[in-house]
């Protein structure tokens, strides 16, 4: 096996002791490893972090160890692997999600998220477009109480603000608060370990999130290749309908062929109804399915009984995946 990156990692250790590790890429015959070894261990058993042929998943694998074992205290001889160094323009934001998420007050923080799911339930929206948990968990640490205080927390646009901030208000002044605005503060205050750790974190999280996804691509693409169904993708993959539609149309984009699979789901639909959909998508455009679906269906309270507007956007979907190929094909 070829070593192709080798860097060595040093964590300061007890009574002035230097702990080491050394981290390697190595090849063998098209096969990547990610190979990481800590003190005492010999060559012949390393901690593997990635074994296989995608260089796409080695290098995910690589940098999501790297954060990791960084945010464990160790540091790399050779720096920069993670573009870690923090410019000045996006320091101060993070620094405020940080202390956010270190010390939001538990009570107000549950007090808001209790808010959000019932406003989501309300405007039928999903509660992530309400507010996300990182803005709750600022909220939560920097309890502001006038509207000008609100609009000082990151993501708090004027969109929000016109429509939550009173209800939010009405919450935040029934809570304690030890701090001020404005927040410059935090530059000072928040622990310069703790947020380094914390920034780490969110790398580890980046990479982690990456690695899902592409072994949920990888599992999509060989499922459909075997026959596999949105049914069985959807419990395999413990992804939400619409999620999943959303990565298999991302795909699509990416250059992959569903049409084996679209045209497994799209069995059980009449040809005739599947052409007034063509029809409707070539009539009123493809990036909006709401007027599609009026334009076939008439309204949601007119729809069959048996068929749920969720069933039909979802027909709607896949009938779609196959236009944007013809038109693709038809441009080149």
């Amino acid at each position: 096996m070829q070593i192709v990156f080798l860097n060595t990692f040093e964590k300061p250790g007890e009574e002035q002791q230097v702990a080491s590790a050394q981290l390697s890429i190595c090849e063998r015959q098209g096969v990547w490893a990610v190979l990481w070894m800590e003190g005492k261990e010999t060559s012949e058993n390393p901690q593997t972090w990635f074994e296989g042929t995608s260089w796409e998943e080695m290098i995910t694998a690589f940098r999501h160890g790297i954060a990791r074992v960084m945010g464990e205290g160790y540091a790399p001889i050779i720096d920069g692997m993670l573009d870690e160094r923090r410019t000045a323009a996006g320091s101060f934001l993070s620094m405020l999600q940080c202390y956010g998420e270190l010390y939001a007050e538990q009570g107000l923080f549950q007090s808001l998220r209790e808010w959000r799911r019932a406003k989501a339930v309300a405007e039928k929206r999903s509660a992530y477009l309400i507010s996300t948990n990182r803005m709750l968990w600022m909220i939560s640490a920097f309890v502001p109480r006038t509207e000008e205080e609100l609009l000082q927390i990151p993501g708090w646009g004027t969109a929000k603000h016109a429509a939550y901030s009173a209800e939010v208000l009405a919450i935040t002044s029934e809570a304690n608060r030890t701090t001020e605005f404005p927040l410059q503060w935090v530059t000072e205050q928040l622990d310069p370990a703790a947020y380094t750790q914390w920034l780490f974190k969110q790398k580890e999280t980046k990479y982690k999130n990456q690695m899902d996804r592409q072994h949920a691509k990888k599992h999509i693409l060989n499922a459909v290749q075997q026959g596999g169904t949105l049914d069985q993708l959807e419990a395999e993959l413990e992804l939400s309908r619409r999620e999943l539609l959303d990565r298999i149309e991302q795909m699509e984009q990416e250059g992959y062929d569903f049409e084996s699979l679209v045209a497994r789901e799209l069995a059980p639909v009449p040809e005739d109804e599947q052409q007034l959909v063509w029809d409707a998508l070539s009539l009123v455009g493809d990036k909006y399915l709401k007027p599609v679906l009026q334009q076939v269906y008439g309204s949601p309270e007119t729809t069959e009984s048996n068929n749920s507007v969720d069933q039909l956007y979802e027909r709607l979907r896949l009938i779609r995946l196959r236009f944007r190929r013809s038109q693709t094909n038809k441009a080149v």
